[in-house]
């Protein structure tokens, strides 16, 4: 999805319209996530996304709880996910990232809703910063939307093939 230069790129012809998305934000590293949701915001409305069901949590080990109702809910077509987990002194950054990676993914195999991991994970400030930059910059805020947009479409697209073969309910 991103070119040489770390850009986000829309894939030809993808388009929001008719779609629900869900928009989980961590409240840790504010200023962080802040500009990631910049990013998703402006991804949002390239996409024409009809809806978006917004929400926020305390950090981005709650990510998956919160996106796990969201895909449960039958409502939310796609999830993304924002947050950023930035390593300190401690090993308090492996367990928080590597849960968060692991619920996320768990999330969408469970409910074959797409869930998208816009959480950066990075060694210092500066990294984050370089990630989540402003309009026309690499951010993965605006990354995730996009994945989010183009594996709801793919779901649509195997609809009543969702588990194991056998046509989906309703």
């Amino acid at each position: 999805m991103a070119s040489g230069d770390d850009r986000a790129e829309i894939p030809s012809g993808l388009s929001g319209t008719g779609l629900t998305l869900g928009l989980i934000s961590a409240r840790w590293n504010e200023t962080i996530v802040g500009r990631l949701q910049a990013g998703a915001e402006r991804a949002i409305e390239q996409l024409a996304v009809t809806r978006v069901e917004r929400c926020e949590v305390p950090g981005s080990f709650e990510l998956p709880l919160a996106a796990s109702a969201m895909a449960r809910s039958g409502r939310i077509d796609a999830v993304v996910c924002l947050g950023a987990v930035i390593r300190g002194e401690t090993t308090h950054y492996e367990l928080v990232a590597g849960e968060c990676a692991r619920g996320i993914q768990q999330v969408q195999l469970d409910t074959l809703v797409p869930v998208l991991f816009g959480v950066l994970t990075v060694e210092d400030t500066g990294q984050a910063l370089a990630r989540s930059e402003e309009a026309g910059g690499h951010n993965v805020g605006e990354e995730a939307v996009y994945g989010a947009v183009e594996m709801a479409r793919l779901r649509q697209a195997w609809r009543p093939f969702t588990t194991a073969g056998e046509p989906e309910a309703g």
